[in-house]
């Protein structure tokens, strides 16, 4: 019998595991399935093994930035972006009118598909014991993570923790001027890990999510909405999909709109809403507002966009997207009633606490315990790629924690996933974070088509990509590089019948000679459209797309690698861990503060902290050079 503080805890110990992950939810997934497919003896702990991958806000994946972050999950190694491709409804490209640094993936995925299918994965991967159990506190010696305990005491020992406990982290649904405890989708939520945390020195604050309402598919007038089809072309966010749901088989969503009677209810009943009542003691997600958040702020818009998605091809409901609300149920119905459509529709149908960012390395290990990382909503985040993205991240630094190999840190030029996690630890949150295409200043350097190309080195080289995949991607590559070369050696002239084509997409003649590679520079003029003219290889829809945005933004991507190498040389200038910065002599007071609080790993990291100037940095290089480098 185990003996832990002072209480003797029931149950028996296990044998030691490499790697104890804490929830099912889409960070849990990814933090337990990459230590395990990395050889490492792995437990997922679980409160409800039927709600592993569960979906209770909206069913899409991907999105605005959101999908590139898909991209970089299956890039490097993780379960995400697979099973999206195998279980959505609808497929669909963002933002295609605009550059290539703003375009992503976005797959309406089926509720009850989706996380079916991610159960038989965790469930058949090697290396991965699941338990069902709810953990009530860690076990913590000489301020490093030894384990968990369950409720009922049982205590299982590990070298490395995750928590990903998700939004459950006593977590309370609020409706109108009333709440009780309950997880998302009802389930059962987390009472005492919190305050276990709180006592162990973490900063706990409150955080704020909401779910719209459902209604029924066949209790809507389609005829007052407007058809949101899907993509008409061969989209996935895993780099290895080779099968497409055709456009004629997809489901599509439907557009509509709030209106004046609807913003009138709202207005007239804000007393009664949980987030102007003061009930809400938690801060909502900025660029996810509930429809009475977006009414109040934005009251000069005479109406906002609804989007009525279905939510799987078993059920009878559609998810009214952009419409989350706190109203009581009788309001809430008085307001969806006003929306063009949905008149008559049949109504079918949260606060939590998270631990402060800042206390967490680049690595997502937390710098109160050691060998605990935390990952996705515990750590101020919104949304399931984010989730999934910390959980992958989360799941390979412990591996490379345990393998006492150096943690994998990625710039905020090489993926998405780095800007978040950089803009967590470093600038820290007080709402649910949303990663947003304008946080990342090189996103024409991390885009859609590319995340393979930044990510598979670095998941080859730790073992999540095997060596059959990561040889077809060298091929894949091998094939896009060696036409660009071919095609800035076959010339056309004035004479060439290429003028047709020209003249037909509006762009002008031939007056002198240019290679193939000159004409696809011009705005209007894709790889696609050349090839006629050029006696084109064989090659993918994928590759002939990439070698389109190679080369027309070849320019542009040239100065933004310029821009990042000035940033790469500041994050080569690390700060020594045992710096005390009360002996900077001429540091700013508030810069002391962030700075002590913070540990930040480089000047890079420094010079990204909130409250930190340029005039900080160079005093803190200066005492940097004359303290460690003898001058």
């Amino acid at each position: 019998m185990l003996v832990y503080n002072g209480k003797e805890l029931k149950g028996s110990v296990s044998d030691m595991y490499d790697v104890i992950v804490v929830g099912g939810g889409h960070a849990g997934i990814e933090a337990s399935l990459a230590p395990s497919r990395m050889g490492l003896k792995t437990l997922l702990v679980t409160s409800n093994i039927n709600n592993i991958g569960s979906m209770p806000c909206n069913t899409s994946i991907g999105g605005p930035a959101k999908g590139i972050i898909v991209r970089e999950i299956d890039a490097l190694g993780g379960q995400m972006s697979k099973t999206a491709d195998k279980t959505y409804l609808q497929m669909k490209m963002l933002n295609t009118a605009k550059g290539p640094g703003v375009q992503s993936l976005r797959a309406q995925a089926d509720k009850k598909a989706y996380p079916r299918y991610m159960q038989k994965v965790v469930k058949e991967q090697e290396n991965l014991d699941l338990i069902e159990g709810m953990v009530e506190d860690l076990v913590v010696e000489d301020q490093t993570v030894k384990g968990v305990i369950l409720d009922d005491g049982t205590t299982y020992l590990s070298k490395t923790v995750i928590l990903t406990t998700g939004t459950y982290l006593k977590a309370e649904i609020l409706v109108g001027h009333s709440k009780h405890a309950s997880g998302p989708d009802q389930q059962k939520e987390s009472k005492f890990l919190s305050g276990k945390l709180k006592d162990y020195g973490f900063r706990i604050q409150r955080l704020k999510t909401g779910t719209p309402p459902r209604v029924e598919i066949n209790s809507i007038d389609y005829s007052k909405t407007s058809l949101q089809p899907g993509t008409d072309a061969k989209l996935a966010f895993s780099f290895t999909t080779d099968e497409y749901v055709p456009i004629e088989k997809q489901t599509p969503c439907y557009l509509t709109y709030t209106n004046e009677t609807t913003h009138k209810i709202i207005h007239d009943n804000l007393e009664k809403c949980a987030m102007y009542s003061g009930l809400v003691k938690g801060i909502g997600p900025r660029y996810c507002p509930s429809i009475e958040d977006k009414v109040v702020k934005f009251s000069d818009k005479p109406q906002h966009q609804i989007f009525l998605e279905p939510e799987s091809k078993e059920m009878n409901s559609i998810y009214v997207q952009g419409f989350s609300t706190s109203m009581p149920h009788d309001i809430q119905e008085r307001m969806i009633r006003t929306l063009p459509g949905l008149e008559n529709c049949t109504i079918l149908k949260y606060e939590y606490d998270a631990i402060d960012p800042l206390q967490l390395w680049p690595s997502l290990e937390t710098k109160v315990i050691k060998n605990l990382f935390t990952a996705g909503q515990i750590n101020g985040t919104s949304g399931y790629e984010e989730a999934a993205g910390q959980g992958l991240m989360a799941g390979i630094n412990a591996t490379l924690k345990v393998r006492n190999e150096a943690p994998l840190v990625l710039k905020r030029d090489e993926a998405y996933i780095g800007v978040m996690i950089d803009d967590l630890v470093t600038k820290g949150t007080k709402e649910p974070y949303r990663m947003l295409t304008s946080r990342a200043e090189y996103r024409l350097l991390i885009r859609h088509d590319n995340a393979d190309e930044r990510l598979y080195d670095y998941s080859h080289k730790i073992g999540l990509v095997k060596d059959k995949e990561y040889q077809r991607y060298q091929n894949k590559m091998k094939g896009i590089y060696d036409e660009i070369e071919r095609l800035s050696t076959i010339r056309f002239t004035p004479k060439d019948d290429i003028n047709e084509m020209l003249e037909q997409n509006n762009s002008s003649h031939l007056k002198e000679g240019v290679s193939a590679k000159e004409l696809i520079t011009r705005p209007e003029i894709t790889y696609d459209m050349m090839l006629p003219y050029i006696d084109a290889p064989e090659l993918s829809e994928e590759q002939r797309r990439r070698i389109t945005i190679l080369i027309k933004y070849a320019g542009y991507i040239e100065k933004a690698k310029r821009q990042a190498q000035k940033q790469i040389k500041m994050e080569e200038k690390h700060i020594p861990e045992d710096i005390d910065y009360e002996d900077v002599k001429n540091l700013a007071l508030e810069a002391k503060q962030k700075l002590s609080e913070i540990r930040p790993l480089t000047i890079g990291q420094a010079s990204r902290i909130s409250g930190i100037n340029p005039a900080d940095i160079s005093v803190l290089l200066i005492y940097l050079k004359q303290k460690y480098n003898g001058e």
